[in-house]
């Protein structure tokens, strides 16, 4: 069964003028991004814009990408949805289109019990062959719900299938729980500032947003790290660090998209309520990128 690994590059989508789709930008996006050396890409979570997306928007967000990786990379697609009903048609989607396995974030806005959190992952994990991994996905910051570790043993026991988990929240106690669940339970760390902290506490790898624009340093970190050079590590994660702090830490994908334009690729438009960068902003923060472009360096 696939697991994720590495620097997987949790993708932006991008809108076109007219708030459509820009199919033609992404392709050109995952191009970019394999190009770079990044392990996966991670379409349609929290820097996918999901919550701005109807059904069928997803569906076609997550076939381009898996059609432009064409087995390059794997292609784990978001999936998780406020309801239970709409999480299975995308993962049935998902796997039908040739992903190599989904995210589920899990609902989102309402509180949801264990017993009820168990049996969305559960329902999900058997909407689809029995050997399509899925990443249970904690983002309780921005979702309302968190996934305790006795949720993702029960799951697991019921559901072959559950690889592992993606946990966005700077919890070090609990990263490390989840860690040590054993049985090659697979645990992805969300926060690009955390990522080479995570790994050495147990992670496989990170889940990047930061990496959709500056996969270099990312890229660098892993590889330094599994070659046994901490010190090197630590020197490019401050790097990682650094772009993070300007591209605000993903609190704003307007940013992301206009550091993607000075990257040579399209980042496209926002989608209502969200708003491109005035020009004022644009300006300040370009600057802010070209003071510290530093990453042909690496």
């Amino acid at each position: 069964m696939k697991k994720l690994f590495g620097v997987t590059t949790a993708m932006t989508t991008p809108f076109t003028c007219d708030d459509r789709i820009d199919v033609a930008s992404i392709r050109e996006t995952v191009d970019f991004l394999i190009s770079k050396g990044v392990h996966g890409l991670y379409p349609l979570g929290t820097t996918g814009e999901m919550l701005h997306l109807t059904l069928d928007e997803r569906k076609l967000v997550a076939q381009t990408v898996v059609e432009a990786a064409a087995g390059r990379v794997n292609v784990f697609v978001n999936c998780g949805a406020n309801t239970t009903r709409d999480a299975v048609q995308l993962a049935r989607h998902a796997a039908s289109v040739g992903a190599d396995g989904i995210g589920a974030v899990t609902p989102y806005f309402l509180k949801v019990s264990d017993r009820e959190l168990e049996e969305y992952y559960v329902t999900l994990a058997r909407c689809v062959p029995e050997d399509f991994p899925l990443y249970m996905y904690s983002i309780p910051q921005c979702a309302a719900n968190d996934i305790d570790p006795a949720v993702c043993q029960a799951v697991r026991r019921r559901c072959p299938n559950v690889a592992g988990i993606k946990y966005s929240y700077a919890d070090f106690s609990r990263l490390i729980d989840y860690c040590s669940l054993g049985d090659g339970f697979s645990v992805m760390i969300g926060p690009d500032l955390l990522f080479l902290q995570g790994m050495t506490v147990g992670c496989d790898g990170v889940v990047s947003g930061i990496s959709g624009i500056f996969p270099e340093p990312f890229v660098a970190v892993y590889n330094a790290y599994m070659a046994g050079n901490l010190k090197e590590a630590e020197r490019l994660q401050r790097l990682c660090v650094a772009y993070v702090r300007i591209l605000r830490a993903g609190s704003n994908m307007a940013y992301f998209k206009a550091a993607m334009d000075y990257r040579g690729l399209r980042g496209g438009h926002m989608r209502a309520p969200q708003l491109n960068l005035t020009p004022a902003e644009k300006e300040a923060f370009l600057a802010e990128l070209k003071a510290m472009d530093v990453y042909g360096a690496i």
